[in-house]
């Protein structure tokens, strides 16, 4: 990155915060709730609460957590969109839905419907056990009446319309259910895939828009083929990323900024921002001397190379690094700590438009 462009940053991330202490003079958060939909990248520990395979509450997951503890997090901290809601100004978390912290004054700041191993594609979550991402919307329909009983109907819509929601899916659509299927690799291209799952997107941004939602951020694939576990399981023949399956998340990306653009003409209140973490990602893979890491080719727990549940990471794990901050990934897929404050960064310069 070169100087000019570190100093525009530096202007505009300075002025940013600015914005952000003037907004927060005026109200305790900038949004009074953050609701949240999609999978493992956002999940808080719905997954402790259903059976599945997919669960993140064993050490050392929540190794570097605040009360070093696992939190049903994949990861050994924070995740990006728990250091938004920091910058935001919550002083504690939307709980998981299925969790008993989801209930009475706590549902005044939102809830996290994330299930991990879950995608666009419901058959993605029942391959995986995880909530389907139907399912969660439902959840958001009894959540709306939670609500209602807590602060009464008016306050409630209010919190619904001024909410931030935030949407994470279509990782575990690609390599846990798409890559993996050889009847849907005939059935569809991945491109055409791609098109289905975006079509969902689409239908379910209009079912949030319906029933109140006007502030949508949704994260875009980050550059899959660089994840470790894609790397051991498809890259045979290449030496780094690869290239295939970051194309096909490229493609992916293009769609879903192009849905986005459409819904904002068609839904005329709606604040839409498909945030791109690709880029931010494939660069700390790519530089990560750059930002302060030393390892980005495998994850910090265990071997790094195919540890993507509890099973596999756990206290047991041999090789285990000591000190996550120098790496990218915290396991074979998810990003630590340290990483998901890059990508916390760049996602609240992204989505200064929500919060306006």
């Amino acid at each position: 990155m070169g100087i000019h462009r570190q100093q525009i940053l530096a202007f505009f991330f300075v002025a940013l915060l600015g914005f952000i202490d003037i907004r927060l003079n005026n109200a305790q958060t900038l949004v009074p709730a953050i609701i949240t939909f999609g999978d493992s990248a956002v999940d808080v520990g719905n997954n402790d609460y259903i059976h599945t395979l997919f669960k993140a509450n064993y050490p050392p997951y929540g190794r570097d957590f605040v009360t070093r503890q696992p939190t049903g997090r994949f990861c050994n901290g924070k995740l990006a969109t728990d250091i938004t809601a920091d910058t935001l100004g919550f002083t504690t978390y939307p709980a998981a839905y299925l969790s008993p912290e989801a209930s009475g004054k706590n549902l005044l700041i939102g809830t996290n419907f994330a299930s991990a191993a879950a995608g666009f594609d419901d058959k993605t979550a029942i391959l995986n056990h995880a909530i389907p991402f139907s399912t969660q919307m439902q959840y958001y329909k009894e959540y709306q009446s939670k609500l209602a009983k807590v602060a009464g109907s008016q306050k409630a819509a209010s919190i619904l319309k001024d909410a931030l929601y935030i949407i994470s899916a279509g990782s575990s659509d690609f390599l846990q259910n798409y890559y993996l299927n050889p009847y849907l690799n005939k059935l569809y291209t991945p491109d055409q895939y791609g098109s289905y799952l975006v079509g969902i997107f689409t239908s379910s941004v209009k079912d949030l828009y319906g029933q109140g939602a006007r502030r949508i951020g949704v994260t875009s694939l980050p550059p899959l083929g660089c994840l470790p576990a894609a790397r051991t399981l498809f890259g045979f023949h290449e030496s780094g990323c690869v290239s295939r399956i970051n194309s096909d998340a490229q493609q992916f990306n293009k769609k879903m900024n192009s849905a986005a653009a459409q819904l904002q003409k068609q839904l005329p209140e709606l604040k839409i921002a498909i945030f791109d973490i690709f880029q931010p990602l494939y660069d700390l893979v790519k530089s990560p001397s750059d930002n302060g890491f030393t390892e980005a080719n495998r994850g910090c727990c265990g071997t790094g190379t195919v540890e993507t549940t509890s099973l596999l990471c756990n206290p047991k794990s041999p090789g285990t690094c000591s000190n996550a901050t120098q790496y990218v990934f915290w396991d074979s897929v998810h990003p630590s700590q340290a990483a998901n404050q890059v990508l916390a960064d760049s996602l609240i310069i992204q989505g200064i438009n929500l919060i306006g």
